[in-house]
């Protein structure tokens, strides 16, 4: 594998980036997530018609006081998403911007301390996030997008690399079938992260995430919640996603506003299993549910 040389930073020039996994180690805003430090990372959807609150985020104040509400129950990072990851009308790049970059920039002022956290696939978008303050790229889509790891080097963001089963962005999965789900997961969250780091970015500011329901059906979801502990095996911080899910509702047979104890329940097998950031709708439940996880260590 060929590294590139880094892009200079605010502080002036970055060494050669380290392609090895820093042994679980997190940094994002000068802060250390590491040993049994769970982070909660919060969700913000600046859309109207996100699968799970419909829209109650998309208006600028509601989201404002909805970060206000995260950071005072103890979130870490806050995941702002401008476009809906399923179905729906199409956003071009745009409205994306004009739906986070406003937000990540009055949130910047407003908690200058928290990780902010932008979900896209869109190079131009990360790039116009992190102009505005983004400490994080979270990158839902696998790759979709191969400029997009090159921005988070030039900005010296975090990345999450993830697992999409060779789904294109805002596609659902359709009879998908895997040898060995997790076998396929590793491979191609630990191929995007080494990519990513040959390309510039730090590799403590580098996540895993399995993706659960991202190309994936139920049986595979829960196979990866079970088998977690082979994704934290790598060295790289894993991130969750399993916030209300579909995989969670199937289980249980429960509509999108019942799954919560069942969401609490994975995310405390997930911890256990070596998950380091687990993405939520719910940031004072996680908090308190991780925070008996870690008493027990």
């Amino acid at each position: 594998m060929v590294t590139e040389p880094a892009v200079p930073d605010e502080a002036g020039t970055r060494p050669l980036a380290d392609t090895q996994p820093p042994a679980g180690t997190l940094r994002l805003r000068g802060q250390t997530f590491a040993g049994r430090r769970y982070a909660v990372m919060g969700v913000i959807n600046r859309t109207p018609d996100s699968f799970y609150d419909r829209g109650a985020t998309y208006a600028l104040e509601a989201a404002l006081a909805s970060a206000d509400h995260a950071v005072a129950a103890g979130v870490d990072i806050i995941d702002v998403g401008g476009v809906k990851a399923g179905y729906g009308a199409h956003v071009d790049e745009a409205e994306e911007i004009r739906r986070t970059v406003p937000f990540v920039r009055e949130l910047r002022d407003r908690h200058p301390g928290v990780v902010i956290s932008v979900d896209t696939w869109r190079a131009e978008v990360g790039r116009a996030v992190a102009e505005a303050g983004a400490d994080m790229i979270n990158d839902t889509w696998a790759g979709a997008d191969p400029d997009l790891a090159r921005v988070a080097a030039e900005y010296g963001t975090g990345l999450v690399c993830s697992h999409s089963g060779g789904l294109a962005p805002r596609t659902d999965p359709h009879r998908v079938r895997y040898d060995d789900v997790v076998a396929d997961v590793v491979s191609g969250v630990c191929a995007l992260a080494e990519r990513a780091v040959s390309v510039g970015v730090r590799s403590d500011g580098v996540m895993i995430d399995p993706t659960h329901d991202f190309g994936k059906n139920t049986y595979h979801s829960l196979e990866l919640t079970r088998r977690l502990s082979e994704l934290s095996a790598t060295g790289w911080p894993v991130l969750v996603a399993v916030s209300n899910k579909d995989f969670v509702g199937e289980t249980l047979q429960a509509g999108v506003t019942e799954r919560g104890d069942g969401t609490l329940a994975t995310l405390a097998v997930s911890a256990r299993e070596g998950a380091r950031v687990f993405r939520v709708h719910d940031v004072a439940a996680a908090r308190a549910a991780l925070d008996v996880v870690a008493a027990v260590g």
